[in-house]
């Protein structure tokens, strides 16, 4: 069996990226089930893209698309706040720090469900969705609830993480039957096997056990000072990928974040299964800041691929460029694992691709290493979902429902 059909060939975004396309090709082909694709409307949907854009960043000084932000929201930034606070002795050790922060607020983000919130404390404001999970994790991991070590607070480890229980994690959300948040226990699970696996992997994770680790592993790799964007994610998902919740496991590899679908090509055992590592590229993103400031550089950042999500998701379908061959079925859940969502989501991964380049040319930038994918996102794509889901739906909600299980949207 050669390289390319080996379980470990699907654990990239060069894999994502190929199966995308290959759903794409189908869809313009008008193969596919559920969807139809009208590339035509992807020029308005750049023009929509770019309005977002010259709204929020004029001087087009846009950040990558990553936690950070939402840590900032409400203009009140989080962590610089406690970067001030906080004791670190030097720059690797703030690292550490930033990447036990970022790696659990991540995992604890996949969508909250529409009538979750969460009150600040230190504000009094009161947040919902990916803001709202992302100060709750904040604070939770300010609070020491992450760490073993009582002395030791602004940290992660994997004794707490395994010890952690369903009833704490609720807390730290304000979370419970007046305030439901979807998918509690499969995070709680996350977190917890996230604990298993620091502890079991000192490659991985040091000899702390925490999640911190990841951050002199990647270093390691590094070659005069700089790493790529592919070997953070490579380390991302050989040594994150135990964590995710029994899917598909080939050669005893775990795929974590791939599905089904026939019409996705390949060979060998590999045919049929688009993998997308959503929640693994977006931590990946989540940590090139921390690697920057710790005095790396991170080149190939268009090696990763835009997120299949469902504001990125919703955008194209708000926009016209996707449309449901049958329209009711918009009106009723579908689980991750059905072919509706693998479409879904594979066709927003191709296009995000195409229409990236639409919206450099719309702003006159010829680099497309001026304005990665990884900012075109942040600029952007997402935000624009969310702009135009919230002109047509109570509340923001996106164009169709997922049951989620708390690991995966």
């Amino acid at each position: 069996m050669n390289d390319a059909t080996t379980a470990r060939s699907l654990l990239t975004a060069g894999a994502v990226r190929a199966r995308a396309e290959t759903l794409l090709a189908a869809g313009l082909a008008d193969r596919l089930d559920h969807f139809s694709v009208d590339p035509a409307r992807l020029g308005p949907c750049a023009d929509a893209v770019v309005a977002t854009i010259r709204d929020a960043y004029p001087d087009l000084a846009i950040p990558y698309h990553a936690r950070w932000r939402h840590f900032a929201v409400g203009g009140f930034e989080r962590w610089g706040s406690l970067v001030h606070a906080a004791l670190w002795t030097d720059a690797a050790e703030r690292a550490r720090a930033a990447f036990d922060l970022v790696v659990v607020s991540v995992l604890l983000d996949a969508g909250a469900g529409p009538t979750w919130r969460y009150e600040e404390g230190r504000t009094g404001e009161t947040y919902a969705r990916s803001e709202g999970l992302a100060v709750a994790s904040f604070d939770m991991f300010v609070s020491g609830l992450f760490s073993a070590e009582p002395e030791n607070p602004f940290r992660v480890d994997a004794r707490a993480l395994a010890s952690l229980t369903e009833a704490e994690l609720a807390a730290g959300f304000q979370a419970g039957p007046a305030n439901p948040l979807v998918g509690l226990a499969g995070r709680l699970a996350l977190l917890n096997r996230l604990g298993q696996v620091a502890a079991a992997d000192p490659e991985g994770f040091g000899p702390e056990a925490r999640p911190g680790g990841l951050f002199d592993r990647i270093v390691a790799g590094a070659r005069d000072g700089v790493v790529t964007a592919d070997a953070i994610l490579s380390a991302l998902l050989a040594h994150l990928g135990p964590i995710w919740p029994g899917r598909i496991v080939l050669d005893g590899v775990d795929l974590g974040d791939t599905w089904r679908h026939p019409l996705a090509g390949g060979e060998g055992e590999t045919a049929g299964l688009v993998p997308f590592h959503k929640l693994s590229q977006w931590l990946a993103y989540s940590l090139l800041e921390p690697l920057e400031e710790a005095g790396l550089a991170v080149a190939g950042l268009d090696a990763l691929t835009g997120l299949p999500e469902y504001r990125n998701g919703g955008l194209f379908l708000d926009a016209g460029v996707l449309a449901l061959k049958r329209p009711q079925e918009a009106g009723v859940p579908h689980p991750v694992e059905s072919r509706l969502v693998v479409e879904w989501r594979a066709l927003t991964v191709a296009l995000l691709d195409r229409l990236a380049p639409l919206v450099r040319e719309r702003l006159g930038i010829d680099d497309p290493d001026a304005l990665p994918l990884a900012k075109v996102l942040e600029g952007g794509t997402w935000a624009t979902g969310r702009r135009l889901a919230r002109e047509r739906r109570p509340e923001g909600a996106p164009p169709l429902a997922i049951t989620s299980d708390g690991t995966v949207f």
